[in-house]
């Protein structure tokens, strides 16, 4: 029977030291609104500020640095959305090896440009399929078929050693004895890297691990007692949805990983506009999971040392408008009905009127005349300054005889919809 692998001290070391050959140490930093916020010194390890703006240089430089003379001359391939791409890429440009790098076609153009930019001539991009796994099979194939190395993003001991290197910087850093750690799960190999390397070193720290509630693929597999792949996922969080984690990844969390909380999707991006509002600080989705999970962990971490993993910010300016909608909709500010008015003159001036309240605002409207119909459906938002005036808001409608039908609670219709 095969001893079955574990990240050892020695190997972290030594990929700390390939790594010094391009990278510095990110911040550790506390940060002083969430320490107010949950009554704890809340620590940020700063990954976001990493050359390819995320963790993933790491794994990736530890082993492309790795490969035979011969590897390197028949050329790499990776499957990616996105950060690992990044790192692949420079990896590629700074050791002047030539990588194919798969990427799904919902993968923000912004995170294919950086790409381009961090490979230069040195990588050529694929896009294919609508999620990770399917341009990771597509990927596995090109490999196969011409002899070339494949890298993985995360169901590797390389990659998860070069991960772990994170945590040897924040043990190095910190000038607190941590008590919780919190760590983005994707794949799994960021907290199989961390988490392994904190039980050997720092074996008192909870490590907690955070998945998107839209693709809980690590804490489903936990639960199940093997890894599972998920049918259907929310692609929303793009660097942490996957459908299946790794192998490796997996077989170590079981020993490493003492909790792991769902974030949904609309918290997450509540978090990213606070974080930029408040700190000034710019986080993808996956970037923002760590700080989403201490609302759910508010009691326990009070009077206590927290960190947690920013793990990236590769977020693309044109999904703005979607993450301030999908944070209204999940806090309660943001309601969208058909609305079925008279077709009299003088109707929606009645409803400004004698339905909105004083601090709501219409949206969204749109309404169309039926001449041989009494009343007339319209598509109307409404935003809420304060979610408690939702209550009021539908019992006018009803007072004032506006027939409506609530469509945030219609899933089929509100996709059609919106």
């Amino acid at each position: 029977m095969t001893k079955q692998y574990f990240p050892t001290l020695q190997n972290v070391n030594k990929a700390k030291l390939t790594l010094n050959e391009i990278l510095t140490s990110t911040p550790l930093t506390e940060n002083l609104n969430l320490s107010e916020q949950f009554g704890a010194k809340v620590f940020l390890k700063r990954e976001d500020l990493q050359i390819v703006r995320s963790y993933k240089i790491r794994g990736a430089y530890n082993k492309i640095r790795s490969l035979s003379s011969d590897q390197r001359n028949n050329g790499i391939v990776c499957a990616s959305a996105g950060n690992h791409a990044q790192g692949v890429a420079y990896s590629c440009q700074r050791l002047g090896i030539r990588g194919k790098i798969y990427m799904p076609t919902t993968t923000p153009k912004q995170k294919i440009k950086q790409v381009q930019m961090f490979g230069k001539q040195f990588v050529d991009i694929v896009l294919h399929g609508d999620t990770y796994d399917d341009a990771s099979a597509e990927a596995w194939k090109d490999c196969t078929d011409n002899k070339k190395t494949y890298i993985h993003p995360f169901d590797d001991p390389l990659i998860i050693e070069g991960q772990a290197t994170t945590a040897l910087e924040i043990l190095q850093d910190s000038t607190h004895e941590i008590d919780y750690l919190f760590v983005p799960i994707g794949g799994g190999g960021l907290i199989a890297g961390v988490g392994s390397y904190f039980k050997q070193m720092h074996p008192s720290t909870k490590i907690i691990g955070v998945e998107p509630a839209g693709a809980p693929s690590m804490k489903e597999s936990l639960k199940q007692g093997q890894v599972i792949t998920l049918q259907d996922i929310d692609k929303f969080v793009d660097g942490a949805a996957v459908q299946r984690v790794g192998d490796i990844p997996f077989e170590i969390c079981q020993q490493v990983v003492d909790d792991i909380v769902l974030v949904p999707e609309g918290r997450i991006c509540t978090k990213i506009l606070e974080l930029y509002n408040r700190d000034a600080i710019v986080v993808e989705p996956a970037g923002a999971l760590s700080i989403a999970a201490l609302d759910y962990y508010a009691d326990q971490i009070k009077g206590k040392n927290v960190v947690c993993i920013v793990s990236g910010s590769n977020n693309d300016i044109t999904r703005t408008e979607e993450i301030k909608e999908r944070s209204l909709l999940f806090e309660g500010l943001k309601h969208y009905f058909i609305v079925r008015f008279p077709q009299r003159a003088g109707a929606l001036r009645d409803f400004v009127e004698h339905v909105l309240g004083p601090t709501d605002d219409i949206t969204h409207f749109e309404y169309s005349k039926k001449n041989s119909r009494e009343r007339g459906p319209a598509f109307v938002g409404i935003e809420l300054t304060n979610k408690n005036d939702f209550d009021g808001l539908v019992q006018r409608m009803a007072e004032h005889g506006f027939v409506y039908e609530y469509v945030n609670e219609k899933p089929d219709l509100f996709q059609y919809l919106i």
